[in-house]
């Protein structure tokens, strides 16, 4: 199954110099990184970006991503996956830019299957 997870340039750019991404500071406050199934990115994005420019949407095959990935309850009893470790910059299938609209919420559309 394909996750999202939604994260700056900067921290984009910052991983691809050393070949992983290791979190953003909530990533690293909760000591996993935080991912979204296609339903839940959009409610991810209205919480947690709402206003932010300069985001992009990442797409990882959850398989690859082997026994560090465990999907756990969180918003409403929702599971949702988390990663105990590294995400290596090979492992995401597709990098898009994530448009802000004028009411600061983003544009997905054309980026979820």
């Amino acid at each position: 199954m394909l996750i999202y997870k939604i994260i700056s340039k900067a921290f984009w750019q910052d991983a691809e110099k050393t070949g992983a991404f290791h979190g953003a500071p909530v990533d690293l406050a909760d000591g996993f990184i935080h991912f979204s199934t296609a339903a839940q990115v959009h409610e991810t994005a209205r919480r947690h970006f709402k206003g932010q420019s300069d985001l992009l949407l990442l797409t990882i095959d959850d398989h690859d991503l082997g026994e560090a990935l465990i999907y756990e309850p969180s918003r409403g009893g929702d599971l949702f996956p988390h990663l105990y470790g590294p995400l290596a910059t090979t492992l995401v299938k597709r990098v898009v830019p994530l448009p802000k609209l004028s009411d600061d919420t983003h544009d997905f559309d054309g980026l979820l299957p």
